[in-house]
């Protein structure tokens, strides 16, 4: 299994906005090509402006097909470009990890 583990910081101030357009236009073909996240979560404390997004693949190969169907919907397509126009994106971290076998995810 691996996890792919995305942190993206908004401007300060943006991070509702953002996550409302993700959820109007992105979350429908992200969701169609990755499945369900195994979590999608803002931030309590630290930097309240960051949001991170877990997604699971089986492996590396599993992973490079999904997201090349992703990034070849045209619907995905509209949702970069209009985050884009928005510009409350600052920074994206992405860490793909894998888990230790005393402690299985269970899904």
């Amino acid at each position: 299994m691996l996890l792919d583990v995305r942190t993206y910081r908004c401007r300060v101030g943006g991070l509702n906005r953002h996550l409302a357009l993700y959820d109007q236009l992105g979350k429908g073909p992200q969701t169609r090509h990755l499945g369900q996240p195994l979590a999608f979560m803002t931030t309590e404390t630290g930097n309240v402006n960051e949001y991170v997004h877990i997604w699971v693949y089986e492996n590396a190969g599993d992973r490079e097909k999904r997201r090349a169907a992703l990034w070849a919907d045209p619907e995905w397509l509209a949702y970069v470009a209009e985050s884009g126009k928005l510009g409350m994106l600052e920074s994206q971290e992405n860490r793909l990890m894998t888990q230790v076998p005393f402690f299985p995810i269970k899904r």
